[in-house]
């Protein structure tokens, strides 16, 4: 992987490091549970430090790119389920 390769692959992780921290921040007050909070924050630091470790392998970029666009369709997945969730559960109780 070349250096800008590496540098684009670091960056996507703390990116979706900040994301998940913003996540589990935002279900932690969902849930009142500031536990909640302290868990998604190691879960992002983890999921950083793992993805520099790959940046600094010899992963091929266009490798660490698929791993990226799975993790862009499975929070899509998510986020659909969820609307879809609350959107039944609202139409439910009116």
């Amino acid at each position: 992987m070349t250096t800008n390769e590496s540098h684009e692959t670091k960056k996507a992780t703390e990116t979706l490091g900040e994301m998940l921290k913003t996540f589990g921040t935002t279900i932690s007050e969902i849930l009142n549970d500031p536990e909640v909070k302290e868990k998604a924050k190691a879960f992002a630091e983890s999921v950083i430090d793992a993805g520099a470790k790959v940046a600094q392998s010899r992963v091929k970029a266009e490798e660490a790119r698929a791993r990226f666009r799975n993790v862009g369709k499975a929070a899509q997945t998510l986020g659909n389920s969820l609307e879809k969730h609350f959107k039944v559960t609202v139409e439910v109780k009116q």
